[in-house]
């Protein structure tokens, strides 16, 4: 007890030791500030070179991979894909990009997105580098329009013009057709240029194409420039016969457009940049006039309208007027009959107006087209019946062999009943006549009716009594005839034996062994000798003249 106390009062005894602390930098920190330091500055440096995130989506995420997938534009990566997810609404993918640093500038409303993969289409191949890369986004930048950071990516690659010399032109279609994205344009059948979009207008229901055509060529695309769709193979048959178009192999495949001038016209003023053209089905349909003025009439046809479709020419002296527009079948409950009405439309601009002025004739097609649009019905009417009344009518006729397809000829008639134009729906009605065809049948119908009318039956009875008075007169003949081989013919022939020996007689008088005959070659021998002696005298009396008054000399000849 008494060696605790001890130990305890030694223990307070005891000198107490100082503390102090020294203010001194600890090395072990350096190795923490520095890579704080590096860390801050590395963080420092990866936010200054980061540029904006933005998202696209895309119906599908085919192809593309979250850390790998980047985004291209002229082969440059500018940004890559980080994140991948599904729409709330499952009808899509997000798609979430960190680009590169200066990027910020060109993320507009205008800038496109979509995914490069190898396609074919249009006639060529693109995207064959994605086989072994993978597929990457396409980036199409613009600095147009808002900021934004959230874009809708393109199904479909938007074709590239930007740097490209040449012009954009819009076409207004009323269907595409086989036209799509990257189909050729067409100049005299060489390649100038493509298709680079297209939509739809929902006012004015039509199809908007834009295309672009490339320099020298776009110098071509004048005012009254014409574009027609070249896609494909164009056959038609009309009653005009067969006809075969096409441009090339490629627009047979994928679909063309071409472009040019009507024949004979001179080129207008250069189109500019964004000019829009209608385009045209083919190119039969470029080269019409286009009319403003139209009149529409109703004809009915009581034979088969088989082989007229809508599109059929209505012709006057061989030149189209007009064409047919629809045609319909009816039924008459009271006459228990069907009937064809048929709507035609002419357009009077087609017509030259003849105007006499003192001995001289001029024509004036807009003189006509001008005056029938301001006439109203009465005056159409009136100015239609006067032509009516001098055998005007509509008639049904084949304007091909080959394919049978009809037409609707307007000429004068003047046998054909008299007619008045009436309104019906509001449609002039106009006066028709059967086809020359329907009218020749008629004809053959009306001469079988009279050949049904003859009473073949007494014909028959009458003709067998004829056929019993004619066997009775054969008869009769037969009985004629034997009678003849009897009698008559032998002294036919005692008679033709007297002829022959009378025949034999005079041979052996005139023969030429008779006597007579002899005599005769005698007489005519002398004569003979007769004639020479005379002619030789009367050749001497020419050569010796004056041997009519002293005779021969000597009994010689000088």
């Amino acid at each position: 007890m008494n060696e605790q106390k001890q130990e305890g009062s030694d223990l307070a005894q005891a000198p107490q030791a100082s503390v102090q602390t020294k203010r001194t930098f600890s090395i072990v920190w350096v190795v923490p500030i520095i890579a704080l330091l590096i860390g801050g500055g590395l963080a420092y440096k990866a936010l200054s070179e980061k540029g904006p995130t933005i998202t696209i989506t895309f119906e599908t995420a085919e192809g593309l991979e979250a850390n790998k997938t980047r985004i291209m534009f002229k082969d440059v990566e500018v940004g890559k894909v980080s994140e991948i997810n599904l729409k709330e609404d499952l009808s899509g993918v997000v798609v979430t990009a960190d680009m590169h640093k200066g990027t910020e500038h060109f993320m507009t409303e205008g800038t496109q997105f979509w995914v490069v993969r190898a396609r074919v289409a249009a006639g060529e191949v693109s995207g064959l580098g994605t086989l072994f890369s993978g597929a990457y986004i396409g980036m199409n930048p613009t600095r147009e329009g808002k900021s934004l950071r959230h874009f809708k990516g393109l199904e479909k690659p938007p074709v590239m013009t930007e740097g490209l010399a040449g012009s954009q032109f819009m076409l207004e279609a009323a269907t595409l057709g086989s036209i799509e994205l990257g189909s050729p344009i067409y100049y005299r059948g060489i390649k100038v240029g493509k298709v680079v979009d297209y939509d739809f207008d929902q006012q004015a229901e039509k199809v908007l194409i834009k295309v672009f055509v490339n320099a020298p060529f776009n110098e071509k695309v004048r005012q009254n420039t014409r574009f027609w769709n070249a896609s494909g193979i164009d056959l038609t048959m009309s009653a005009a016969g067969i006809k075969l178009d096409t441009q090339s192999l490629v627009s047979i495949l994928t679909g063309g457009i071409s472009f040019g001038l009507r024949q004979h016209s001179q080129p207008g003023e250069q189109a500019a940049d964004g000019t829009t053209f209608k385009l045209y089905p083919n190119h039969d349909s470029s080269l019409k006039d286009e009319y403003t003025v139209k009149r529409y009439f109703l004809m009915y046809f009581d034979q088969s309208v088989r082989g007229l479709q809508p599109g059929a020419p209505v012709e006057i002296k061989g030149i189209q007027v007009g064409e047919v527009v629809s045609m319909d079948l009816r039924y008459d409950i009271k006459k228990l009959d069907f009937f064809i009405p048929v709507t035609v439309v002419l357009e009077p601009e087609r017509l030259n107006a003849v105007v006499w002025n003192e001995g001289d004739v001029t024509t004036n097609k807009a003189a006509i087209a001008e005056d029938t649009a301001k006439e109203d019905v009465d005056t159409l009417l009136k100015r239609t019946q006067a032509m009516i009344d001098k055998g005007f009518r509509a008639q049904l006729k084949t304007g091909s062999l080959l394919t049978g397809q009809l037409y609707v000829d307007l000429d004068f008639y003047p046998n054909a009943p008299p007619a008045k134009m009436t309104m019906e729906n509001g449609y002039p009605v106009f006066p028709t006549i059967p086809a020359p065809l329907a009218l020749i049948v008629e004809r053959v119908d009306d001469i079988l009716k009279k050949f049904d009318q003859i009473p073949f039956g007494r014909i028959g009875n009458e003709l067998q009594v004829a056929i019993k008075s004619l066997n009775a007169t054969l008869e009769e003949v037969k009985s004629i005839s034997g009678n003849v081989n009897r009698e008559t013919i032998p002294k036919i022939n005692a008679a033709l034996e007297n002829l022959q020996q009378v025949m034999q007689g005079l041979e052996s008088t005139l023969g030429p062994e008779s006597a007579l005959n002899y005599n005769a070659r005698e007489v005519t021998s002398e004569l003979s000798q007769v004639i020479r002696s005379i002619g030789s005298f009367m050749e001497y009396l020419q050569r010796n003249p004056q041997a009519l008054l002293i005779g021969k000399e000597g009994g010689k000849q000088q």
